[in-house]
C-alpha cells in the first residue's frame, strides 16, 4: 500500500476520533480489538473474507483492511 493511501486512512481515522471525542489511538485500538475477535471466528464465510484480505504480515493491518473493504465497496458489480 502506498504512503498516500496510508495518510488518507489516517485522516479518516482522525475524523472518526474527533467525531467520537476520542483519540485516533483509541479508534485504532477499537478496530484492532474487533479485528482480533473476527480473526478468531469459526464461521467459514468470515474466514474466507480474511483469507481474501491482502496483507504483508501474519495478520492484516488496519490500513490493509480498510483499503481492501473500500476497494470492495467501490468495485463495479
Amino acid at each position: 500500500m502506498n504512503q498516500n493511501k496510508k495518510e488518507t486512512i489516517s485522516e479518516y481515522l482522525k475524523a472518526i476520533a474527533d467525531k467520537e471525542g476520542i483519540s485516533e489511538n483509541d479508534v485504532r485500538n477499537e478496530i484492532a480489538l474487533a479485528v482480533s475477535l473476527a480473526l478468531k471466528s469459526n464461521d467459514p464465510q468470515i474466514q474466507t473474507f480474511w483469507k481474501d484480505v491482502p496483507c504483508d504480515g501474519d495478520a492484516p493491518t488496519i490500513e490493509e483492511i480498510i483499503d481492501y473493504i473500500a476497494a470492495q465497496i467501490s468495485a463495479p458489480k
